[in-house]
């Protein structure tokens, strides 16, 4: 532990003076969280309260709601807090963070024992008051710390202590026993692992035997050191324990050999590594191209910070031939600074055309840096994947796109007849072009960084959207789906006037949109490629964004074809009038395709150029009202059908489907349709914008307040009513079919609701 840990601040000393606490306690079952509230409220002259949701309901366990609510009422008399639940992961946080104040001090204690020593006293221990005992706790506490993410001082925290043996927690104890009324403590991250310490292992390693490869025993036998049986080879790497260093170290040797720097869970009995979409891809312009090789690990951090969010369970896997390389050194060293999950996010050392059957590292999709001509030679890795791949990629990159320009991509889809597809699993090559700084290469910038940073950045950008795209693409419709769209689906992926015009999967190629916010798609829409502009940024969701703007004004994007069917139908209405329920010269009206309610209606602005809210200004003022008249029209027809219903009009902040719509959504929710967190809360939170509020902003500022898409998938599932807590969908749809809760208070004013006339 670093000395200044128990470096208590008096009266007088750092911040202001006698601030209430509120520690967070994080750590698996069985780590110790309770009997450390204990001793510290026993023994401390500071007042401490402890919250445990195990226990908040009158000795039995409660909801987080109770604990919030009696956290808060301890602060307010000036007490300290303890929350004693797992806190493992960042959501779970969320909530407690909002207790922060300018009077109150959000500290974390992280106690990361020993998974083996936390399954040990979670088994033996009686009389739990969560009752999480006996033989099924190994398994609890192994599904928990499999989902761990380590806290950081940007989610809010003043002051985070890590614990990583008894010793640790003994002196974290001593600090807050003597935290007197009047004291406060040093702010910062204390205790943490040094990044090149060994991940901490999964629970089942404990549980289970693992065999030991036979290249790891000849590795012995050729008289090298033979490394510990948890840092043996395993196939199909991934990373569990300890989520803040860089393991992120390289995960394999020269040919594909694990390093004995990771420490990996070799077991994963719920999902196959298999089946977990992942993209390959080299340090992009640091070779040839000479580029610098610290502005470009920071680009790489950067950009795979702001991907994850949006990649779900998906991996980044930077790769590199040389097991010394400097940019892979850089990037562990600044992937562990950030804290990225190295489950999602990790560096591999090998070929990148032979990572599955060398290195046991599956990748779907693999990126190639590719020279402006899409042509194969060159040296490098253009070279090797061209070669590699065989005829077929050359055969297919021409059917995409002739040339490229810095900072695009063209993903290519590879016929199962390449050897790459074959022998290795990859479905898709990304070809990406990055800036040069070589003046014995094409298109050189003469060192001139503030263009090649910004250029790298969007080479990133549309590598990450491209593998985005694939991942979506790769997931099936229901049957039938595609064969009624009618049309191969396609994207744009670039940053300007040069870039490739597109690129197509192949027709069998089903697509499944639940990993985006909206299902609207026209049963009998074609997307158009000449529909589609060149001045692109590839944003979220198959669209492209060049400054990543949320905020208002008219931004250049580009949709990709599925993403088309609203604007389609919104410039030629009469080829789907079948489709809908009302044409004007303003806006047509029609079905969701997929309603997330019983009744669950769009109102689609004909205004081309309109794409969705933050283009929206006060030149539009009078379309929006029209439109929100519209969406009463209908909502007050069908509550004459049905005067049970509750309807709310409003548009989403971040849109998935082009050209501005207006939502009429009835409030019960009962829909198949609505499947996941995302659904939710794309219509229960503030990324729901009300049309009411939307037009007094526009009238009042000129512009829309948004929220940013990835918020929604950091907060819990809630009742819209009650705002009860949730852990999924199924028990989330029973609660909310049996809820008669009122609405809360901020719906039910300024006609943010649409109800049945009462009686009286």
């Amino acid at each position: 532990m670093d000395t200044d840990v128990d470096d208590t601040c008096k009266a007088g000393g750092e911040g202001e003076k006698g601030k209430p606490i509120v520690v967070l306690l994080m750590g698996a079952p069985g780590s110790g969280k309770s009997t450390f509230c204990d001793q510290v409220i026993r023994s401390s002259a500071r007042p401490w309260v402890r919250i445990c949701q195990d226990t908040i309901n009158n000795g039995k366990s409660g909801t987080k709601v109770q604990c919030l609510k009696n956290a808060a009422r301890a602060l307010k008399e000036g007490k300290s807090v303890f929350i004693d639940r797992c806190n493992l992961e960042r959501e779970q946080r969320v909530d407690f963070m909002r207790l922060g104040a300018l009077q109150v001090e959000m500290h974390a204690v992280v106690l990361d024992l020993p998974a083996k020593l936390c399954v040990s006293r979670s088994v033996k221990r009686t009389d739990h008051e969560g009752n999480l005992q006996g033989g099924k706790a190994a398994a609890v506490v192994n599904s928990m710390l499999r989902k761990k993410e380590l806290p950081k001082l940007s989610e809010g925290f003043s002051r985070i202590v890590f614990c990583q043996n008894e010793s640790d927690v003994q002196a974290a104890l001593d600090t807050y026993i003597g935290l007197g009324a009047l004291d406060t403590l040093p702010h910062g991250c204390f205790g943490q692992k040094n990044p090149d310490a060994k991940v901490q292992l999964g629970i089942m390693k404990f549980l289970k035997k693992v065999d030991v490869p036979s290249n790891a025993r000849s590795n012995a036998s050729r008289g090298q050191d033979s490394a510990p049986p948890e840092s043996t080879e395993v196939k199909n790497p991934i990373c569990e324990g300890r989520e803040n260093i860089s393991s992120l170290s390289d995960t394999a040797g020269e040919e594909g050999k694990i390093s004995d720097d990771l420490v990996v869970d070799s077991v994963n009995q719920n999902s196959s590594l298999n089946d977990v979409p992942t993209l390959a891809f080299p340090s992009i312009s640091t070779s040839d191209f000479q580029f610098n090789h610290e502005k470009a690990s920071d680009i790489i951090i950067e950009k795979v910070e702001e991907f994850l969010y949006k990649l779900g369970n998906a991996r980044l896997v930077l790769v590199d031939l040389t097991h010394g390389s400097k940019i892979l050194s850089l990037v562990r060293a600044k992937a562990a600074q950030k804290n990225i999950n190295p489950k999602n996010f990790f560096t591999f050392v090998g070929d990148i055309t032979r990572l599955h059957s060398r290195g046991g590292l599956h990748c779907n999709v693999i990126a190639n840096a590719a020279n402006w001509r899409l042509k194969p030679g060159g040296g490098g890795v253009n070279a090797a994947i061209f070669s590699a791949a065989g005829p077929a990629l050359e055969v297919a990159t021409k059917e995409q796109a002739k040339s490229l320009s810095p900072g695009n991509a063209v993903v290519v889809p590879l016929s199962s007849a390449s050897p790459l597809h074959s022998s290795e699993g990859v479905t898709h090559v990304i070809h990406v072009l990055g800036p040069n700084m070589n003046p014995n290469r094409p298109n050189c910038l003469d060192g001139d960084y503030l263009k090649g940073c910004k250029i790298l950045r969007m080479a990133y950008t549309s590598l990450f959207e491209g593998f985005l795209s694939v991942v979506r693409s790769q997931e099936k419709l229901p049957k039938g789906s595609i064969e009624k769209i009618g049309s191969k689906p396609s994207v744009l992926l670039g940053h300007s006037k040069d870039a490739p015009k597109i690129f197509s999967l192949k027709s069998d190629q089903k697509i499944k949109r639940d990993g985006v916010y909206e299902h609207e798609r026209s049963k009998k829409c074609k997307g158009s490629q000449n529909e589609v502009g060149s001045d692109i940024n590839v944003s979220r969701a198959g669209k492209v964004n060049a400054n990543n703007d949320n905020t208002g004004g008219s931004n250049s994007k580009v949709w990709a074809s599925w993403a088309q069917a609203l604007y389609n139908i919104a410039m030629h209405p009469e080829k789907h009038k079948d489709d809908l329920l009302e044409i004007t010269d303003d806006f047509v009206v029609l079905n969701d395709l997929y309603p997330k309610a019983k009744k669950h209606i769009l109102v689609l602005a004909r205004c081309d150029g309109l794409d969705h809210l933050a283009d929206v200004s006060k030149e539009h003022l009078q379309l929006l009202k029209m439109m929100h008249a519209m969406g009463l029209k209908w909502a007050e027809k069908f509550l004459l059908e049905d005067a049970s219903l509750v309807f709310r009009l409003g548009y989403h902040s971040v849109p998935s489907m082009r050209q501005l719509h207006l939502h009429v959504i009835s409030q019960d929710f009962d829909s198949k349709h609505l499947k996941n967190k995302k659904h939710w809360n794309t219509f229960t939170t503030a990324f729901f914008r009300d049309s009411v509020d939307v037009i007094e902003e526009i009238s009042n500022h000129g512009k829309a307040t948004l929220m940013d898409e990835e918020s929604v998938l950091l907060m819990e599932l809630r009742c819209h009513r009650c705002r009860s807590a949730h852990p999924n969908i199924p028990r989330l749809k029973s609660h909310i079919t049996n809820c008669r809760a009122p609405f809360p208070a901020n719906l039910l004013q300024n006609g943010r609701l649409v109800l049945a006339p009462s009686d009286t």
